[in-house]
C-alpha cells in the first residue's frame, strides 16, 4: 500500500487552527477527516445530544487491511484522543493568535497544542507511516476513537461512542490515550491508571437566631468546620502500590447572609475527592457518611459527578509503551495513577489502556505550546509502539 505521509507538526497546526471549544466542532473534525482518509482510514461521524446537553460530534476512524478477517484473529490497535479545547480565557493575554497554530523559536502555539491536538496529529501521522511501511504485510485493524466532549461534562463523547460501537460488535485488544502525561518533558511519565473523583454537596441545617442569642439558635457554621475536620485531619488512607493517598478539599462555603449579628439558618459547602482503589464510589460514599454522622445534627449529603478509580495492571502494554519511548528518547517513563480524570475511565471497560503524551506544562495556560521536535518524537514512539503490538504474539 502506497500511503501518502502525514506531517504531524502541519496537522497539529492545521487542527490547532480550527477553534474547537467544547462543544464547537468547528471544522477540526472535517480537517482530521480529510487526512485519515487520504492514508486509508474510513471515517464515521458519531453526534450524540443526551437530554438537556448541546449535540457534540464525535469521530471513529478506522483502518482494517483487506482480508483480514475475524478467523484470522487479525489485532485491533486504538489510539484515542479528543479535539475539543478549553477556553483561551482573556485574548489580550495571548502574545500570539491562540487559534493560530504558529511556530516560534521551535515551538508550536496555540490552544490544544498540548492538550491535546498535538498527540492527535502525531498519532495519525504514526499510523501513516506504518502502514505506508508495512503494506499489505499489515493485518489486523488501527482505530482512532475522537471526541469532542471531553474538556466538557463528557456526556456526549467517548462514552456513548464506546457502547454504540461495541453493541454493533466492534472490540478492541489495546488502547493508547494521547493525553499530555509527563509533568516536564517529553518521556518522563506514562499512565496506567487513574484515582477516582467523587464530588459531594453538603448542606448543612441548624437555626436562625440573634447573634447576642446563640442559646436560642443552632449555628450550622460551627458544625461545618467541624465536618471539614473530621473530613480532612484524619487520613482517608495511606496510598496503595500504585496510589497515592487520597485526597479531599472543599472548593466552596456558601451562606449568603449579609447580616453581622444574625446566625445564619443553614450553610451551604462543596468538596471534590480523588480517591484511590482502597474505595469504590459506594464504599468511599460510606465513609464520607460515617464520619459527617460522627459529628452528628442535620444534613444532606448530595453526590454530583463521580467516577471510579481503576489501574491497567503492568503488563505487556505498558511493556510496549516503556520501551518505544526508552527507544527513541534514552529514558524510562515512570507508570503512574496521579493527576485527574481522563476519558480512560471508559475506555478500560472495553480493552487495556495506557496513557502517553506531550508535556502538560502549558495546557489551559495562556501561550500554551509545545516543541516542535516534541511532537515529532511522539509521532516516532507511536509508531514504535504500533510496530512492537502488531509485531508481538498475543500473549
Amino acid at each position: 500500500m502506497n500511503a501518502p505521509v502525514l506531517d504531524p507538526v502541519k496537522l497539529a497546526a492545521e487542527l490547532i487552527r480550527r477553534p474547537s471549544v467544547t462543544p464547537a466542532e468547528a471544522g477540526v473534525l472535517d480537517t482530521l477527516s480529510a487526512a485519515l482518509e487520504m492514508i486509508g482510514f474510513t471515517c464515521r461521524r458519531m453526534p450524540f445530544q443526551q437530554q438537556g446537553t448541546e449535540r457534540v460530534d464525535n469521530l471513529y476512524a478506522k483502518f482494517t487491511q483487506p482480508g483480514a478477517d475475524r478467523q484470522n484473529k487479525p489485532r485491533h490497535f486504538c489510539f484515542a484522543g479528543h479535539v475539543d479545547v478549553v477556553p483561551v480565557g482573556k485574548r489580550e493575554a495571548w502574545s500570539i493568535d491562540p487559534f493560530g497554530g504558529e511556530i516560534v523559536n521551535g515551538r508550536l502555539y496555540g490552544r490544544g497544542a498540548a492538550d491535546m491536538k498535538g498527540a492527535v496529529a502525531a498519532f495519525s501521522a504514526a499510523a501513516g507511516r506504518f502502514l505506508a511501511k508495512r503494506g499489505n504485510a499489515f493485518s489486523g485493524s488501527i482505530s482512532l476513537l475522537i471526541t469532542g466532549d471531553e474538556e466538557g461534562p463528557a456526556y456526549n463523547g467517548t462514552k456513548p461512542m464506546l457502547e454504540t460501537l461495541a453493541a454493533e460488535g466492534e472490540t478492541w485488544d489495546a488502547c493508547l490515550v494521547g493525553e499530555p502525561t509527563n509533568p516536564q518533558k517529553l518521556g518522563e511519565m506514562a499512565k496506567i491508571g487513574r484515582r477516582g473523583s467523587f464530588t459531594g454537596y453538603l448542606r448543612i441545617r441548624g437555626i436562625q437566631g440573634h447573634t447576642a442569642y446563640p442559646h436560642l439558635a443552632d449555628n450550622p457554621i460551627h458544625r461545618l468546620s467541624k465536618m471539614i475536620a473530621a473530613l480532612t485531619e484524619t487520613p482517608l488512607d495511606r496510598g496503595t502500590e500504585h496510589f497515592q493517598p487520597t485526597s479531599l478539599q472543599f472548593t466552596t462555603v456558601d451562606v449568603g447572609n449579609p447580616a453581622s449579628n444574625v446566625i445564619p439558618g443553614e450553610v451551604l459547602a462543596t468538596f471534590n475527592a480523588r480517591f484511590n482503589d482502597s474505595f469504590t464510589i459506594r464504599s468511599f460514599e460510606a465513609e464520607i457518611r460515617r464520619r459527617l454522622d460522627d459529628v452528628g445534627g442535620e444534613y444532606d449529603l448530595t453526590i454530583g459527578s463521580s467516577s471510579e478509580s481503576f489501574l491497567t495492571p503492568v503488563g505487556r502494554l505498558s511493556e510496549i509503551v516503556s520501551e518505544a519511548i526508552a527507544r527513541e528518547l534514552g529514558r524510562a517513563p515512570e507508570l503512574s495513577t496521579t493527576g485527574g480524570t481522563s476519558d480512560a475511565r471508559f475506555i478500560k471497560d472495553y480493552c487495556p489502556v495506557i496513557e502517553f503524551g506531550l508535556a502538560g506544562q502549558t495546557m489551559h495556560k495562556v501561550d500554551e505550546n509545545v516543541p516542535v521536535a516534541d511532537i515529532q518524537a511522539l509521532s516516532r514512539i507511536y509508531e514504535t509502539v504500533l510496530e512492537a503490538f502488531f509485531d508481538d504474539q498475543p500473549r
